[in-house]
């Protein structure tokens, strides 16, 4: 590729600025937007960047217009362009770097192509809302979108069900808005099939932005909170806690040390730096000499019968 042709490629950044903030935008984030001949946004993103925009062409596209705002972008990046494609939060979480990907590829484009694309990460908003209550997330957990404009429900509430069960902690997006009411209220009812009512919920609306609120509730009471399409509600695990205002998942040290006047002691058949007693190697030892049947450990630890045979199974084959 010659010079001339290297100065004619467009380009698409897709850009995460963060929770809405300009502190907590990245320095990356502010440079693709300073390089950028053209901005592209959800209005209200638009709006938190507005002192960035001087001089630029500035693209406004309303909340369901996800997939023009990426031919916008593609349309002025072929014509040598450098776009700017915002999303609050990450583009890559629940943002625009998916339905641009997707018309992308519709059109042919191939990286080495006329168009270049550099993803740039921001702070998602379950990063933010998490830093705003406390700890919750320092142990295994997942983002469930409640919207069923794009998802058909049963395979939502599947998901809902699977990662009660599962018991991690869960980030809920689009909870609630003037049309979808009841949605919440499913989500919560699944949940607590598999969570104590007592569960601490924290929903944060507006993180890092003029109108923040944040409100710790239960589960239990989850449902009557204010809620609504810019909050973000974080449900957590059977070992979460709120204590002093702030809401902590444990990152499980306490199955390993016990901590005595600042000092760290390892509990009795468990080593630092080692698996737990209970890991897998020390769980496959436990079940193979147990004698109990597939079905029997299925019940005792809820996982399905045909894998558990299958690790039993393999015992025999090495004997």
């Amino acid at each position: 590729m010659n010079r001339t042709e290297a100065a004619a490629r467009g380009k698409i950044f897709l850009v995460g600025i963060g929770p809405g903030s300009e502190a907590h935008m990245s320095a990356r984030a502010r440079q693709a937007i300073a390089e950028a001949d053209t901005v592209i946004g959800y209005v209200t993103y638009v709006r938190l960047v507005a002192p960035l925009l001087e001089g630029k062409e500035v693209i406004r596209k309303s909340m369901t217009e996800e997939l023009d705002r990426a031919v916008e972008a593609l349309e002025r990046a072929r014509q040598g362009k450098t776009v700017a494609l915002i999303s609050s939060g990450d583009a890559g979480v629940y943002g625009m770097a998916g339905p641009t990907f997707e018309v992308l590829f519709a059109a042919g484009w191939q990286p080495e192509g006329d168009v270049a694309v550099e993803i740039v990460p921001g702070a998602s908003a379950i990063n933010a809302c998490a830093a705003l209550v406390g700890a919750p997330l320092t142990h295994d957990f997942c983002a469930i979108s409640l919207s069923d404009l794009l998802t058909p429900w049963p395979v939502i509430a599947r998901r809902l069900e699977a990662a009660a069960a599962a018991d991690f902690v869960v980030a809920l997006y689009n909870p609630k808005s003037g049309r979808r009411t009841r949605h919440i209220v499913e989500a919560q009812r699944l949940l607590l099939r598999h969570r104590a009512p007592d569960t601490p919920v924290a929903i944060v609306k507006s993180a890092y932005r003029p109108k923040q609120r944040i409100e710790l509730t239960t589960l239990e009471r989850m449902a009557e909170a204010e809620i609504g399409m810019l909050s973000t509600v974080l449900v957590g695990n059977s070992r979460t806690f709120v204590r002093h205002g702030l809401m902590v998942t444990p990152r499980g040290y306490g199955e390993k040390y016990v901590l005595e006047e600042g000092e760290r002691q390892a509990r009795d058949g468990e080593q630092a730096g080692r698996s737990l007693s209970s890991g897998l190697e020390g769980w496959l030892r436990e079940i193979r000499a147990s004698g109990e049947s597939p079905a029997s450990l299925a019940r005792r630890y809820a996982l399905p019968e045909d894998y558990l045979a299958a690790l039993l199974a393999e015992e025999d084959a090495d004997d």
